[in-house]
């Protein structure tokens, strides 16, 4: 959502589960937080050196999730599906409070955050809320997987495609305006994986929290899960939902076309590090006080305040 001015929260809130990988239960209290404050994790469990800010350069794995760490070795986990939803809830400035390593993996989408999120105010701030705008067009490929950024002038726009062997994932894709579209369907789409991936993952010390309550599971021709999936494109959704999470990771919400195919955590990761290595690739920019809607249109982005 293009807003003017940064938000944060008007109150606590929390959240109580199970890291999905961990399998640890863990609770996370999300507070306000003062202008360009970020989004901040802070681990209670530990006395000393337990900030960690949702930074692209501080992911140190993403293997499966994201994960987070600090300068010193403090770690947190799975931060993807929250940061998704602070990002589509607009969200700029939150201190995320967390007694365990890992963030609860919920029902394995960001529907369960974003519901409470939507009951609670936000608060309008003082500053502005600064843009990131691709400038040129930049591209990552890894073998068969590829991704893509190029400007776009007033939204965060995905082409997303998959690739499975597998006939129920098969080759999903779908086009996503995060300024213009309904992204129910987004948010609520659940992590997944293959019945036959299970036992590997597993071995890898992964998983550990992982059910049919909290992923999706595919199992040659069908799905293992009770009601079937959420909607038709429920596995290139949940990708996408990722990607929103992982973009947060660069501060700010982004202005660019991105086309991906194949991709995950960690081709968003180096996508958003290239981005990050050449100050021409991208304008950090703010909009101008004008009322802006989600209808908001690319000529009144020619509005807006660019510092170089």
């Amino acid at each position: 959502m293009n807003e003017v001015y940064q938000k944060t929260l008007s109150q606590k809130i929390s959240f109580k589960g199970i890291g999905l990988h961990s399998g640890k239960s863990s609770t996370i209290n999300l507070h306000p937080a003062k202008e360009d404050a970020g989004i901040v994790f802070k681990r209670v469990d530990l006395a000393n050196n337990n900030l960690i800010k949702a930074c692209f350069a501080n992911v140190c794995s993403a293997k499966l999730c994201t994960t987070l760490k600090n300068d010193h070795n403090v770690k947190v986990s799975t931060v993807e599906h929250l940061l998704a939803a602070l990002y589509i809830t607009g969200v700029d400035n939150a201190l995320i409070e967390i007694n365990n390593e890992e963030v609860p993996i919920m029902d394995g989408s960001s529907k369960d955050f974003i519901k409470v999120l939507e009951r609670t105010e936000l608060v309008n701030q003082k500053k502005k809320r600064k843009y990131l705008k691709i400038s040129d067009k930049i591209e990552l490929i890894d073998g068969e997987r590829e991704i893509s950024i190029q400007p776009n002038s007033s939204s965060l726009d995905v082409y997303f495609q998959l690739n499975y062997k597998n006939e129920i994932i098969g080759k999903q894709q779908n086009a996503i305006d995060f300024q213009k579209d309904n992204l129910t369907e987004v948010f609520s789409s659940r992590t997944f994986c293959l019945f036959e991936d299970i036992e590997k993952i597993k071995k890898n010390g992964l998983a550990k929290g992982g059910s049919l309550e909290n992923a999706l599971v595919v199992d040659n021709d069908k799905i293992l899960n009770e009601g079937g999936l959420r909607n038709e494109r429920e596995f290139v959704n949940h990708k996408i939902l990722d990607l929103a999470g992982d973009f947060l990771l660069s501060g700010h919400r982004i202005l660019g076309k991105v086309n991906c195919y194949q991709g995950g955590h960690e081709l968003t990761n180096l996508l958003l590090r290239k981005i990050f290595s050449k100050k021409s690739n991208f304008q950090i920019i703010e909009l101008q006080d004008i009322e802006v809607s989600k209808k908001f249109h690319s000529k009144e982005l020619e509005k807006i305040a660019v510092n170089a």
